[in-house]
């Protein structure tokens, strides 16, 4: 009896390590976020080695549907609040939980060679750098950088000349790839995806009233509130995260 119980302990410890090694915290997070939120879990793990952060970047709308559908996700950052209204109406989100975790800035690019040096958005004349070419942007019926494009350009009495104009991209990086190839002469995307980039160059900041704030509010979806997905939540707020936030760019709340 005594070896049998021996066997069994040790199996169950053996389960426990098992179990404690693979703990999992999977991030549904919009694409803009890539570079910064891979660091950050770089650096949670040299203090949390036996954690597991796990990515799924894309555009903030194709993530929420797939939560919405089951998907996975323990923690979702969205690019904006739009989307995460939409996962909170259909009770997807531990609502306590639902945080601001950073801002943004919304900029056209142009590639690094290009003659354009300077955009004025308030005079459409810009707009001839399009003839017979198309603006990058992320598709403004669902990607949040194409949202808060459209929102400017309507506040800027240009959207209506623009609407056919547009190369509709599936979510801001794509829409950056497209103008670091050249395939478009102008793009709109955040500060921060201009900044990782060595190919592009910022020729506009959009004014500030054109839009809403560019801000990033993070959660953790329902019924996967347990202690790694709280730990590393929490980690997402604190001082060192901001930190590295900032480094690429994001404005720290």
């Amino acid at each position: 009896m005594s070896k049998i119980k021996n066997i069994f302990i040790g199996l169950t410890l053996s389960c426990a390590v098992s179990l404690f090694a693979e703990a999992k915290v999977t991030v549904f997070a919009a694409a803009s976020m890539t570079n910064a939120l891979e660091e950050v879990a770089s650096d949670y793990k040299k203090v949390n080695p036996n954690e597991d952060i796990v990515f799924s970047f894309a555009s903030s709308s194709v993530l929420a549907r797939q939560i919405t559908e089951g998907a996975p996700a323990d923690i979702f950052i969205s690019a904006d609040q739009k989307w995460m209204d939409f996962l909170a109406e259909k009770d997807e989100i531990v609502k306590d939980s639902r945080v601001d975790l950073v801002g943004n800035k919304l900029v056209m690019i142009a590639p690094k060679t290009s003659k354009i040096e300077k955009v004025d958005l308030t005079n459409d004349k810009w707009q001839t750098a399009l003839d017979k070419t198309y603006l990058s942007v992320g598709d403004p019926d669902h990607v949040p950088a194409g949202i808060y494009a459209k929102t400017a350009f309507t506040y800027l009495n240009q959207w209506a000349a623009l609407e056919n104009k547009l190369a509709r991209a599936k979510n801001v990086r794509d829409a950056l790839r497209l103008v670091e190839q050249g395939e478009s002469p102008l793009g709109v995307v955040y500060a921060t995806d201009a900044a990782i980039s060595q190919k592009v160059k910022v020729v506009a900041i959009f004014p500030a009233e054109s839009h809403p704030p560019v801000e990033y509010p993070a959660v953790i979806v329902k019924n996967k509130d347990n202690q790694e997905s709280k730990a590393f939540f929490n980690y997402l707020k604190s001082d060192k995260a901001k930190t590295v936030f900032e480094k690429f760019g994001f404005s720290a709340k």
